[in-house]
């Protein structure tokens, strides 16, 4: 087969983006005090900054304050747990000296379905361990929950990159080995899941490693997304909106006057076409604070005011 052919171009790619972000990914051994699963592996994290911040999965580290990462050059380093955000399965954890260079981030938000991705794992045991494969689908939801509080990460990315044992909080990279995902959950026979590498995300990654925490705000609604009638396409600026199947009792959007019924076309001055586009302005600057929303009611256009309360999440 020539030096030229699709699968040498395929291996050429895998093998640049292993041997890229192999360094730059850890495995973690967390300690859970009182758990049988004390001192073994239970994922992996990937390098985020100069000075030993590293990614991974909310529940990866679980309820756990440390543990120790292991270096693919064979060093260690005891880590602590910076913050733990259950509602995006994201957490930061800071290891000592050692630690890789971080690995370049991408934005999950320019994939498109069939491209090549590269999963990269640290497993104890099986270090390096790398799959390839492509985008399979977009725009899937992970349901996820922290005490009372659940939400849905959006916009999850979907790929037939096997994800081993021990691959959650791993990277998912493009042929660039541009971070594009945090692989989190295997999706079923050959499927994995990760979530995504974001505006939305970088947030929450900059709360965490500020606060320790996410503050986010809610207005207490259930919706899915519904088509809009083609007149107000050029005037709320999209095509779809976000319908109210259900409204928290004498919750923020509740209390505002909302019903159930109602199409969200805008917030904040700005369209709503996803859960996600709501989400986006569901942080801690928005807990308190009046917030302009639009629906179509009965074929008209109406303004309300909410002011979105904090969610509790414990």
């Amino acid at each position: 087969m020539g030096a030229d052919s699709p699968l040498d171009a395929y291996s050429q790619i895998v093998t640049r983006v292993a041997a890229e972000l192999t360094p730059k990914v850890a495995s973690l051994r967390v300690s859970q005090s009182g758990s049988r699963w004390q001192g073994e592996s239970l994922g992996s994290a990937v390098a985020y900054t100069t000075d030993g911040f590293l990614l991974t999965n909310a529940h990866v580290v679980g309820k756990a304050t440390g543990g120790t990462a292991l270096f693919s050059d064979g060093t260690s380093s005891p880590f602590t747990v910076v913050g733990a955000d259950p509602l995006s399965d994201l957490a930061v954890v800071r290891a000592g000296a050692g630690a890789p260079p971080p690995a370049q981030l991408g934005e999950a938000d320019d994939l498109i379905v069939g491209q090549l991705v590269v999963a990269v794992g640290s497993p104890l045991g099986l270090a390096g361990s790398v799959t390839a494969g492509v985008v399979s689908a977009l725009g899937r939801s992970l349901p996820t929950r922290s005490g009372a509080a659940g939400r849905l990460i959006e916009d999850v990315i979907q790929t037939d990159a096997s994800l081993n044992p021990g691959n959650s909080g791993g990277a998912l990279a493009d042929s660039r080995a541009r971070v594009v995902g945090i692989n989190t959950a295997v999706a079923g026979i050959g499927l994995g899941l990760a979530v995504p590498i974001n505006a939305t995300t970088r947030k929450i990654i900059s709360a965490l490693m500020q606060y320790g925490r996410v503050r986010r705000a809610y207005l207490g609604i259930v919706s899915s997304p519904t088509p809009l009638p083609a007149s107000l396409h050029k005037r709320v600026g999209g095509k779809e909106g976000l319908r109210v199947a259900e409204l928290v009792p004498d919750g923020p959007a509740a209390r505002a006057g909302l019903r159930v019924g109602d199409i969200l076309v805008s917030a904040g001055g700005k369209p709503v076409t996803t859960a996600q586009d709501l989400q986006r302005l569901m942080f801690s600057d928005a807990i308190g604070k009046p917030l302009e929303i639009t629906v179509l009611r009965n074929g008209a256009l109406v303004d309300v005011i909410a002011q979105p309360s904090e969610l509790a999440t414990a």
